[in-house]
């Protein structure tokens, strides 16, 4: 008889200050698809449950019905990733799948940046972060 032991690791969320997160995006490309502020609350592990039964997960919110996978509602899985994988300190597949959205989409699609930051000067989310 063989024994297995499994082995979990427990994520802790990671909240980015403003400016570390500014950094995060700008090293990894962003500054140019977003000249604005998609995110959540600055935390890796956001998720929030919507009034249509799917979840937006992650820095940026990304929902589960269209972008990544989940076993909650059917989807597009149009970033090819597990919505997991959005969930982590590493926000590198979260970083790529908001490039994906851009490059689909717009940023039109995060209902938070309708709501916080559209036609609204953002120049305030990156002052002082020495970019």
């Amino acid at each position: 008889m063989r024994s297995f032991i499994l082995l979990v690791g427990v994520a802790n969320a990671k909240h980015f200050t403003r400016c570390e997160l500014a950094r995060t995006l700008q090293a990894a490309g962003m500054d140019g698809y977003f000249k604005r502020n998609t995110a959540s609350s600055y935390n890796s592990q956001t998720t929030t449950r919507n009034s249509d039964g799917s979840t937006s997960y992650g820095i940026f919110q990304i929902n589960n019905r269209r972008w990544c996978s989940s076993d909650q509602v059917p989807s597009y899985n149009s970033c090819r990733i597990s919505c997991s994988q959005l969930l982590t300190d590493d926000i590198t597949a979260d970083i790529e799948c908001a490039k994906t959205i851009a490059n689909q989409q717009s940023i039109l699609f995060w209902p938070g940046w309708q709501a916080n930051c559209q036609a609204r000067e953002l120049g305030q989310y990156i002052a002082g972060c020495e970019l």
